[in-house]
């Protein structure tokens, strides 16, 4: 296994976290010096969510959940 910054930032996989407060949850990735891909908004499907890249170039996407869904 390699690190995303070990082989010219390729993926060779993600994390999809659903949860409650994806607000908070970015603006604590911010803080701790998370590359924002795609900055928290509104998602169209409902629910809110960003995606965003961690120190060691993994991918996260967060986002809350949408009740009935």
């Amino acid at each position: 296994m390699k690190h995303p910054d070990e082989i010219g930032g390729a993926e060779t996989r993600s994390v999809n976290l659903i949860l409650k407060d994806a607000d908070a949850v970015c603006e604590r990735a911010k803080r701790a010096g998370a590359k924002m891909i795609a900055d928290i908004e509104d998602k169209p499907f409902g629910g809110r969510g960003f995606t965003c890249r961690d120190l060691e170039g993994h991918l996260w996407d967060v986002n809350t959940s949408t009740p009935g869904r």
